[in-house]
């Protein structure tokens, strides 16, 4: 009798699984028939919604594949060959964001370009299900990219140094510190000139510090970022990671219509700052917990906080 019950509970999964297999594997030839037809240079996979046992091993001709996910260590076993690896922070993001994160670091790495054609394929991570397939040129969509000054991030910002940055932004945006929703700056590059166009408004809580002590890539170091996170003003940054200062008075004038009208005081004075530098910024806004990156005064991109 346990036998019998045992199968009659299991069979429903096991056609579940089946269907899904099948799903998987219809939106992923439709992906690689994608790819070969608009001629895409990358196929972006969300690897944490579907089986690395369903990739063919044969690529469409001239098409590179890109691992998407948010696992660390991931251990690829498909047979395609994989160009490179891209890791998110471990974080709610909606389609849309996860896209965005996705191809902002891709292209900080210098693995692609906004000339670029892509496939970005996505799902549902829980349920193992891929469900999306976009596919566009990286510099010539706009739902996507806001700013024309994309691919200009500044060769002095070393791309692990802007990739912890901007994971820890999207962090402090989506959990606050003490449940308490958090706004603030991160100034990233040409630090040298970003201290002559501001001045400190508390005492520089990172000074006297060795440069290995305050350099953002040193793990014992987040905590105290996002307390004082907290804190009016911006941290500003070097290119290799060390921790100038936080707390500091962005004064930096900008004309007001290079951002996006009903964007305030953070925005504004970041838009000035990366207008007079080769310096760019990461801003949190307090009020809706969104994530932008702005440089030569603009917003470059715009990552909404997940609603789910």
């Amino acid at each position: 009798m346990n036998c019998a019950l045992t199968v009659m509970a299991t069979e429903p999964v096991i056609e579940k699984s089946k269907a899904i297999t099948l799903h998987n594997k219809t939106f992923l030839k439709a992906a690689f028939d994608v790819a070969k037809g608009v001629k895409a240079r990358y196929l972006f996979l969300y690897i944490d919604a579907v089986d690395d046992s369903l990739i063919p091993e044969k690529l469409p001709r001239g098409v590179h594949l890109i691992l998407v996910t948010k696992k660390k260590n991931v251990t690829w076993g498909g047979k395609a060959p994989v160009k490179e690896m891209i890791t998110l922070p471990r974080l709610k993001l909606g389609r849309l964001g996860l896209i965005k994160v996705a191809i902002i670091l891709a292209v900080s790495t210098k693995v692609v370009t906004p000339d670029d054609t892509i496939v970005f394929v996505g799902g549902k991570s829980e349920l193992g299900i891929l469900d999306i397939v976009l596919s566009f040129q990286i510099g010539g969509e706009s739902e996507i990219l806001t700013g024309t000054d994309f691919g200009d991030i500044p060769e002095t910002v070393k791309p692990a140094v802007f990739e912890h940055t901007l994971n820890l932004a999207i962090e402090l945006a989506n959990k606050g510190r003490e449940g308490k929703p958090i706004g603030t700056i991160f100034v990233l590059g040409d630090h040298e000139k970003v201290m002559q166009f501001s001045k400190q408004m508390i005492i520089n809580p990172f000074k006297g510090y060795d440069e290995e002590e305050r350099n953002l890539l040193n793990p014992a170091l987040r905590e105290t970022i996002r307390e004082f996170s907290a804190l009016d003003g911006a941290f500003v940054i070097s290119g290799d990671g060390e921790v100038i200062t936080a707390g500091r008075y962005l004064g930096a004038a900008t004309d007001e219509s290079e951002i996006p009208r009903g964007l305030g005081a953070r925005h504004i004075a970041a838009s000035g700052i990366t207008a007079l530098t080769n310096a760019m910024a990461i801003v949190i806004s307090e009020s809706t917990g969104d994530v932008r990156i702005l440089r030569n005064g603009r917003v470059i991109m715009e990552i909404e906080k997940s609603s789910r």
